[in-house]
């Protein structure tokens, strides 16, 4: 039958039912949950969903934040037979009706009161769904189709009746059977189900646990959301078996609070956050005297020289690196908790420079590769084998080659079998053993893998030049006054962009010059503000191509949001939304007679109106 996860918690329930499992925030402090209190809510869980009609194989979705309730819920469904559709907590109506009804399910478990009422907007949408459960904040009566998660436990826990069943299904569950349906976070089209079976996450688990030191009995930080695969498989499941106990935290935004809290050994998170970590750090360094801005400066040569060269750790190197690290180095690692191990970074690319930066002051991010489908994990550095500016070497049971026009093919253990209800988009991207990611790459001489960009985002110049926006993002996001960029360009003479600026930094540098503003769209359109951007973009890109340049811009008055649509749960940007709501700022950067030739040669014009139409 070979491991599940069913057979992997149980073990460890069983090994240790006194340590801590899972932490959680009551009343202001947080709690421990040990192994043998998550097992009981787990079998509860199960009996319960069982008693309400849950079939082995059914899909059950679960919509909810991260806490202790949704790894009960998540387990409860696994044991039960069944299989675990999880959504975005941020996701709204459209988005949520479609995968419940695209995965057939016909119960849905929520996080509170608030989404409980989204639901019910939206239930004539719906028509298979059978039963509602929310997990807090709601424990009323009078509709049939809801009930409480306290609910659930409770009808599980009176039904002993039923655990004999239960027992049956938990052992009939085998390593290739469905554990989950997880949605593809739309970027580039409609979500597509992957199909993800416990051997997909337990052989990517068992390979990261291989290459990477995490220890039993350490603590990780949680905040990226669990429905998405990079948490699930490295944040949870792997914690899980390793022995790891897991805190959640109370939100991405109180994350730098909660990590003086819970004081973690290791944090998983997307480069944003390690983005605004640096970014303060600099600020901080920059506001403080003339003296402790030398002070730091001076640290981080120290580092750079320390950790960058080992081979050349003299006595008088490593005394500086002593006063260093008790100067500066053990401030910031006591900011983030005093006993981090190493970061993981994932999701998206994470800028060189800042990996860098992080490495001279003794933080070790260790970024990696992986997708939905391959659940996830591809590649990551390692402290043994550790090159910035890649993603590392493929983990163990890995295979990747490079195909002809640069795209990245993966094939192992972990890599899914393909979309629910969807054999064409399935033999598209799975073929003969290999799943053809998207993304374009290359591995370099020592065997590390290196991201160039999404295949679909190439932009491809007028002059035939094949850009990978991406990269310039990052060039230009590493200055303290931008917070996010949207490369633009395809079939077009020159890049432009639509640049957010971080105005935490900007305010400060109007205020400090008395550049009157009213609001930040003054801000954003003062001639003296948008000079100096200017001058910071083209310092910052020279020592890119000249084809790679952005030669103009537009600054926006607010940052991309998830809730109009511009990001991903995972705050990716969805370049297509961006390219097709700022349409006319993007435009606005190229010349009358260009514009022109580019809507003729896309056969866009209407000869009724004479207008373009929006592309697909």
């Amino acid at each position: 039958m070979g491991e599940t996860i069913i057979s992997m918690v149980q073990e460890r329930m069983r090994k240790h039912p006194e340590k801590p499992a899972l932490a959680h925030k009551v009343n202001g402090v947080y709690r421990d949950i040990s192994w043998g209190e998550l097992g009981e809510r787990v079998k509860w869980a199960a009996l319960g969903l069982i008693a309400l009609g849950v079939k082995p194989k059914d899909m059950v979705c679960l919509m909810s934040q991260n806490c202790p309730e949704w790894v009960v819920a998540d387990l409860g469904i696994i044991f039960a037979g069944a299989v675990n559709v999880p959504i975005y907590h941020t996701n709204k109506g459209s988005q949520i009706s479609y995968i419940v009804n695209d995965a057939e399910a016909e119960i849905l478990i929520v996080g509170c009161k608030e989404k409980l009422d989204e639901i019910i907007a939206i239930r004539h949408q719906i028509p298979q769904l059978q039963k509602i459960i929310v997990i807090s904040g709601w424990r009323g009566t009078g509709d049939a189709q809801v009930m409480s998660f306290q609910d659930l436990l409770e009808l599980g826990a009176s039904r002993q009746d039923l655990e004999a069943e239960l027992d049956q299904r938990m052992a009939a569950v085998a390593e290739n059977d469905l554990v989950s349906l997880v949605y593809t976070s739309g970027t580039t089209g409609p979500p597509k189900g992957v199909m993800l079976s416990h051997k997909n996450f337990l052989s990517n688990a068992k390979a990261c646990l291989e290459v990477l030191d995490i220890r039993n009995g350490y603590t990780c930080l949680s905040f990226l959301p669990l429905s998405h695969v990079f948490e699930r498989m490295a944040g949870y499941y792997l914690m899980l078996m390793a022995g790891v106990r897991i805190a959640y935290a109370e939100s991405f935004y109180t994350v730098p609070q909660n990590l003086l809290e819970v004081r973690p050994e290791y944090a998983i998170s997307v480069p944003r956050l390690y983005e605004k970590i640096y970014v303060k750090i600099k600020q901080t360094a920059a506001r403080s005297s003339w003296l402790h801005r030398k002070v730091f400066q001076w640290a981080l040569r120290v580092g750079e020289k320390y950790r960058f060269h080992p081979e050349n750790r003299g006595l008088l190197l490593k005394l500086q690196h002593g006063l260093a690290d008790r100067l500066v180095y053990r401030k910031i690692k006591q900011q983030l908790g005093g006993r981090i191990r190493f970061f993981v970074s994932g999701g998206a690319p994470l800028a060189k420079e800042i990996a860098e930066f992080f490495y001279a002051l003794g933080i070790t991010i260790l970024e990696g590769y992986g997708l939905t489908e391959t659940a996830p994990v591809l590649a990551v550095n390692t402290h043994k084998h550790l090159k910035f500016g890649t993603v590392g070497p493929p983990i163990p049971g890995v295979k990747i080659k490079i195909a002809e026009d640069g795209e990245i093919l993966a094939s192992g253990p972990n890599v899914s079998a393909g979309y629910y209800k969807k054999p064409e988009e399935t033999a598209k991207s799975f073929r003969n053993g290999w799943f053809y990611t998207g993304d374009i790459g290359e591995i370099d001489g020592d065997g590390y893998l290196c991201i160039t960009d999404r295949k679909k985002d190439i932009i491809v110049t007028s002059s035939g030049k094949n850009v990978a926006p991406q990269n310039i993002e990052n060039v230009l996001k590493a200055d303290k006054y931008i917070s996010q960029v949207v490369v633009y360009g395809d079939r077009r003479k020159y890049l432009t962009a639509l640049i957010v600026p971080n105005f935490e930094n900007l305010e400060r540098y109007a205020r400090d010059r008395k550049i009157e503003f009213y609001s930040r769209e003054e801000l954003v359109n003062n001639e003296k503000i948008v000079s100096m951007l200017e001058k910071r973009v083209k310092m910052a890109q020279e020592g890119l191509p000249n084809f790679e340049q952005v030669k103009k811009f537009r600054l926006l008055p607010r940052e991309f949001t998830q809730e109009d649509g511009e990001l991903t749960p995972t705050l990716k940007i969805k370049r297509r939304v961006v390219a097709q709501k700022y349409r006319h700022l993007f435009e606005s950067m190229y010349n009358l007679e260009d514009y022109a030739a580019q809507v003729v040669s896309n056969g866009k014009v209407s000869p009724a109106s004479g207008k373009e139409s929006i592309p697909g």
